[in-house]
């Protein structure tokens, strides 16, 4: 169900709407909405905006509705659930592997009463990471600044995220724990990190084909995935383009045109078990965008 008693469009220019797409500076990303940032795929009547912020940031601006669509952890969905209907495709998902606690020690030691610098309390990551050991210190650290952190021994241990979760090793960092394989062991699905919501005040019209226009560019990303490598290359931040390749492919694939079933049930259980743990304030539910 999308809701609609309050319509509040943007200004169009020339009879086109102009949206606010918000999404992170990651090579993911930018593979994602390759084919909308390059207007190989053009919507009838609106034209996006394309806005990169780290997922921290985008997670507070989201409380504010600065951004007409943009890019959200699941975590920070239940703070966002009347303001934003997630969008039925856009979602990255860790299928038997995710964010990575790393540490200098062995990686066999626990993480209860240690300082953990984690990239925003707001993220997925730091929910998971709460499920797994609540007993911890937060250090909120910028997600690029958590694996020198932890090398530096500002933090005991770190939560690394993006393309961290492939170079840590290369800093001698050693895993404590995978928490998307954990996840998986504990439910037996993957671990829904984050995915793409939009402002609810847009309207059905708005709603329905900016779902569809999105879709379509990650599709057409997959579809022409070298040149959108190329293009992705540019936000990868030093990795050479196989291991961008690999990346990529780690979080845009199946999961991200569309959830499915399981990948819906999986963000509801993450908010449940969120809700029963004590880190979020009040039962939500997950709803989408129907087209």
């Amino acid at each position: 169900m999308i809701r609609t008693s309050v319509e509040k469009t943007p200004r169009a220019s020339d009879g086109v709407l102009e949206l606010k797409l918000a999404h992170s500076p990651d090579s993911d990303d930018a593979f994602m909405f390759y084919g909308l940032a390059t207007n190989k795929i053009r919507g009838d009547g609106l034209r996006f905006g394309h806005v990169l912020e780290d997922i921290q940031t985008l997670n507070e601006k989201a409380r504010e509705e600065v951004y007409d669509i943009t890019a959200i952890s699941f975590h920070a969905y239940a703070y966002l659930a009347d303001a934003y209907i997630l969008l039925p495709s856009g979602a990255s998902f860790g299928d038997g592997y995710g964010p990575i606690v790393v540490s200098h020690g062995s990686g066999s030691e626990t993480l209860r009463g240690k300082r953990v610098a984690v990239p925003g309390k707001m993220t997925t990551a730091y929910l998971a990471l709460l499920l797994y050991e609540r007993d911890i210190e937060p250090l909120v650290v910028p997600f690029d600044e958590i694996i020198p952190a932890v090398a530096s021994g500002a933090a005991d241990a770190g939560v690394v995220i993006h393309e961290g979760q492939l170079t840590y090793s290369l800093e001698g960092l050693n895993k404590v724990v995978d928490l998307g394989e954990w996840w998986q062991d504990e439910t037996g699905l993957p671990l829904p990190l984050g995915g793409n919501a939009i402002r609810r005040r847009l309207g059905r019209r708005v709603i329905r084909e900016s779902a569809r226009l999105i879709r379509e560019s990650i599709q057409y990303g997959l579809d022409h995935r070298e040149e959108a490598l190329l293009y992705a290359m540019q936000f990868s931040r030093g990795l050479d383009s196989s291991t961008a390749d690999r990346f990529i492919a780690m979080y845009v694939n199946d999961w991200t045109l569309d959830y499915g079933q399981r990948g819906r049930c999986a963000v509801q259980l993450l908010l449940d078990r969120g809700f029963e743990a004590g880190v979020l304030p009040k039962r939500v539910e997950a709803e989408f965008v129907e087209v």
